[in-house]
Formats: C-alpha cells, sequence, structure tokens
C-alpha cells in the first residue's frame, strides 16, 4: 500500500505555499513563479483544506502566516532545497565517456587540436567550455582546464605546466618594408594591447622592458578587452599586437600575420592545466590530460 502518497499533501501546491511562505506574499509568489495571483491563491486554499487548518491570516489585501504555516514553510522549504541540491548535482555528474574541458577564449579560437584527440580516442566524447575568467569564478561542471599560470585555481589539482613564448606580430601588409623591425622601433607604430582584468597576460610594458625599451606613454595604441578581437585586429592591418606562439601560430603559418622583429620573450611555465578534485580515477580525465601533456609540451 503506497502510505506515502496518501499522506503527502497535493504536491503541485508546495512550491506556490513554499514562495508565499518565504515572500510572505501571493503577488510576489505569483510574479516569481510567473503564475497570476489567483493560481496561487488557488493551490494555497486546497493546502489548507487538505490539512485542515489555516496556514496565512488574510488582513486587508495583505497576507501573514500563522504558526502552523511558519513551521511547514520551514519544512517545505528545506524539502525542496534538498531536492533541487539533488538535481543539480545529478545533471553536473560527468555522463559516460564524456569529458568537459574548461579552456581561455583564446585556446578555443586557435588552437584546434582536439581533432587529433578524436582519431586517438573515437571513444570519448569531449565538450568544450570556455571562460574569460579564471577557475575560482566557473561555477558550471567541467574535469579538466587550461588556464594562463597565475590565474587563481582555488583547491583544483595541478597537473603540469607548458612552455610559451611571447613576440609582436602584425599583418604582412601593415609593414611597408619587407625587412625586419629593431624593437627599438616599435613604438613607433600603433601597438594594440588586450588588458585582462585581473591582470594575469604579458603586455607591451612588460615585454619591451624585457629588452630595455621601457614603454612610452605617449606612443600610438588601441586597447581591446579581447585577445582573439586583438589578434584579428592585427590580422586586419590595424597595428602590432603581442602574440603567444601556442595561439599565433596557425595564424603564422597561414601568412594572416607575419613576425616584424626577430626578438622574443620565452615564458617556462605560461600555461597551467588543472583537474577537478574527485576525477582522480576516470580513464577519460586520465586521457585527456595525458594528450594535452604531450600536445603542449611538443609545442615548447
Amino acid at each position: 500500500m503506497n502510505t506515502l502518497g496518501k499522506s503527502l499533501p497535493p504536491l503541485a501546491s508546495l512550491l506556490p505555499f513554499e514562495a508565499a511562505a518565504r515572500l510572505e506574499s501571493f503577488s510576489k509568489a505569483a510574479e516569481e513563479l510567473h503564475i497570476t495571483q489567483a493560481a496561487v491563491s488557488r493551490q494555497i486554499r486546497g493546502l489548507e483544506e487538505d490539512l485542515g487548518l489555516k496556514l496565512f491570516c488574510r488582513r486587508n489585501r495583505a497576507v501573514f502566516l500563522t504558526q502552523e504555516g511558519r513551521e511547514l514553510g520551514r519544512v517545505v522549504s528545506t524539502a525542496l532545497q534538498s531536492i533541487s541540491d539533488s538535481a543539480v548535482t545529478l545533471r553536473q555528474s560527468p555522463a559516460k565517456n564524456r569529458v568537459v574541458l574548461l579552456c581561455q577564449l583564446c585556446e578555443a579560437f586557435y588552437w584546434p587540436r582536439l581533432s587529433t584527440f578524436h582519431q586517438r580516442y573515437p571513444e570519448i566524447e569531449i565538450q568544450v567550455a570556455t571562460s574569460t575568467r579564471p577557475l575560482t569564478e566557473f561555477r558550471e561542471h567541467f574535469d579538466v582546464a587550461l588556464q594562463s599560470t597565475g590565474r587563481p585555481s582555488g583547491a583544483h589539482i595541478l597537473a603540469f605546466t607548458a612552455a610559451d613564448e611571447v613576440f609582436p606580430v602584425c599583418s604582412p601588409h601593415y609593414l611597408r618594408t619587407p625587412k625586419r623591425l629593431p624593437v627599438s622601433a616599435l613604438q613607433s607604430h600603433t601597438l594594440l594591447h588586450y588588458r585582462a582584468t585581473p591582470p594575469h597576460w604579458m603586455q607591451w610594458d612588460g615585454w619591451l622592458q624585457a629588452f630595455g625599451q621601457p614603454l612610452d606613454g605617449a606612443s600610438q595604441g588601441r586597447v581591446f578587452d579581447s585577445y582573439p578581437l586583438m589578434l584579428q585586429a592585427a590580422v586586419e592591418g590595424h597595428g602590432i599586437a603581442l602574440g603567444w606562439e601556442r595561439t599565433a601560430a596557425r595564424l603564422i603559418e597561414s601568412g594572416a600575420l607575419v613576425r616584424p622583429c626577430a626578438e622574443s620573450v620565452p615564458l617556462p611555465d605560461a600555461i597551467s592545466v588543472f583537474r577537478r578534485p574527485g576525477g582522480e580515477g576516470r580513464v577519460e580525465v586520465s586521457a585527456l590530460i595525458d594528450w594535452l601533456e604531450n600536445e603542449l609540451r611538443v609545442d615548447s
């Protein structure tokens, strides 16, 4: 015999009741649930009839919880929150043979190597998530994350780091001469800047300082809040940008960008790869990390 079904109040009434009890307003509950105030009132009246007691006092177009209503409100709120938390956990649980790779927008745009992973592991599905924020501010599920070294990573487990290098890039049509520019001549050109918030990216002042050339505050420049947009501006001939070898290499190979000078700044630990705590036993996660380590370190 299903005694639970017989003892429970009408389940459809619990959500309107919880909202009305929490907000102490039928109209606000209706607005939150996107239903009419009459529907909220009808559900709560049916709940009161089922229980045989009043849950709200209604006076002068206002409602006030009775003692019984307040006690039931606490119970229902706790129960619904528990169900909600369990549902979120289940939705975020990784599907079999699927791994979620979180990366920065620049890697998603300019480092499309995942086809080689699919060739090697056709049974594993990769879902790519992107974010401009550090790991500590990403609230969705992921298994493996790739981000610039030095950004906040919280309790996530560092798997390995990989090197990169930074050098100027521009459109071949931007330069009026095929000759390489000396570093000292760069500031006479329009420099394209990427401003990351908070700062985690090598910028022109640091790059020029590495060659004993302090950045002149009076030099021309344009500022972007997106690395892909800055690179696209360089492709279109708007100036000279700082490119990271890992993400600018394909544009150089295709001829869309060139290196106007030979100098570069190596960064031994530019990229950090993390795994989410709790995924150590998953074969799919280990396979993705091993593949990333091979791909990133081969490029280094």
